[in-house]
């Protein structure tokens, strides 16, 4: 068996209601439902699940790269922080932000500034932020966050074992490719994983060009014992897609 545990996104099954989807999740061995909002974390105990990554406060476009937005984000993503250790939730997405004509290397000092603060506050909590990566080709254009380089500098220079990155591997395929090395170089700071297929962000199958197993064994060869979340878009009945899935990726 993966030394990594394995997590759904709830945003991608809409038509299924939270408590179905969950005792559904954790029959087919996932141990959390990753993105949710505080309201809905207790609803998972019965079920014997965890919220694997939290919502963060704020939003995608408008984050931590602009030191406007640290007043409110800072004290907000504290907050969070200690809620998420309160409920026993290990990690919290939260975003670069919008580039806007920004330099990448003003972005990153912008972010790391605001992280260094939050940095005392997570490790104490014992929670991970995690910086997300998007592509910003198709899905989310102009988003700062979009390659593995920039956000592993990111969390170089804040030097906390509790800031480190979501590696989205869909997203991360239409930016740059070569996941499975990747992997392998910046593993040290990745703290959660999402999958999808590409292109189109569906199932995971063999219409898509990613090989999940093969990503699943590097990462599994890693050490890496967090969450690996299904994060892809249904096109077929939701609840068997998410069972191919998820033995897919049990390598």
């Amino acid at each position: 068996m993966p030394s990594y545990r394995h997590s759904v996104s709830q945003w991608c099954f809409p038509t299924i209601p939270l408590a179905q989807l969950a005792a559904a999740a954790r029959a087919m061995g996932c141990e959390g439902i990753d993105l949710l909002e505080p309201a809905d974390w207790a609803a998972l105990k019965p079920h014997g699940l965890i919220c694997s990554l939290a919502r963060g406060p704020g939003n995608i476009t408008e984050s931590f790269n602009r030191r406007e937005h640290h007043a409110e984000l800072v004290p907000a993503f504290a907050e969070r922080l200690r809620a998420c250790a309160a409920a026993g939730i290990p990690n919290v997405v939260c975003f670069s932000g919008n580039r806007r004509g920004q330099s990448d290397e003003e972005g990153i000092e912008i972010c790391t500034e605001a992280f260094k603060q939050l940095a005392p506050v997570a490790e104490r909590a014992g929670v991970t932020l995690c910086l997300e990566l998007l592509n910003s080709k198709v899905d989310h254009p102009d988003y700062q966050c979009d390659r593995t380089a920039w956000g592993v500098e990111v969390c170089k220079r804040v030097g906390s074992e509790r800031v480190k990155l979501l590696y989205d591997i869909y997203h991360m395929q239409v930016m740059e490719g070569d996941v499975i090395r990747t992997i392998r170089e910046n593993h040290r700071w990745i703290a959660h994983y999402h999958t999808a297929g590409n292109p189109g962000r569906h199932e995971i199958d063999a219409m898509q060009e990613l090989n999940y197993p093969a990503i699943m064994r590097a990462i599994a060869e890693t050490g890496f014992t967090g969450f690996v979340g299904q994060e892809f878009l249904p096109e077929r009945d939701p609840l068997a897609s998410l069972r191919e899935a998820i033995a897919l990726c049990t390598v």
